[in-house]
């Protein structure tokens, strides 16, 4: 059973997809798109992305990003990476909000809030074994659950996933 919400986010993510492939298809770039290429490709724009916060202090991104000029080019760079990250998605047959829901249970998994909170250590340091995470990657067919309803407190709130 999803959730209003994932049906919607789930509908939009589809249709930006759709999008980016038909800008890409009027200019006939599928013929590049392969998976090693759009990582790359994704790779080049993360860098683009972080060149704008290079050598600055923590605070002076924020900075920028609050200028009309500096948000223009945050989005642009950010606007990139998206489409490369949905493109790479779609050319490996991954449904992005799918894999989104899988990854933030596994990482609830890891980084349980009673040990997590307010500190950045990372899993392995915090002295337990993360149930269910090794299980789930050790899966050949990659399959992380069994159609079960699962809530998870997350980074973000505590939310309910269907796990497929």
């Amino acid at each position: 059973m999803l959730l209003a919400d994932e049906i919607i986010l789930t509908v939009e993510i589809k249709e930006l997809i759709r999008k980016i492939l038909r800008f890409r298809n009027a200019r006939d770039w599928g013929q590049f798109h392969t998976p090693k290429n759009i990582a790359a490709a994704l790779s080049v724009e993360v860098a683009e992305l972080q060149e704008l916060m290079l050598w600055k202090s923590d605070s002076q991104p924020l900075e920028l990003v609050h200028s009309e000029k500096g948000k223009t080019r945050f989005e642009q760079e950010l606007a990139d990476v998206l489409i490369y990250a949905l493109l790479l998605a779609h050319e490996v047959g991954i449904d992005p909000a799918e894999a989104i829901g899988k990854k933030l249970i596994l990482n609830g998994q890891k980084y349980p809030v009673s040990l997590s909170k307010g500190n950045a250590i990372k899993y392995s340091e915090l002295g337990h074994e993360p149930t269910g995470a090794h299980e789930a990657n050790d899966k050949e067919d990659g399959d992380a659950g069994t159609g079960a309803i699962v809530r998870q407190t997350s980074l973000f709130s505590d939310e309910v996933f269907r796990v497929n």
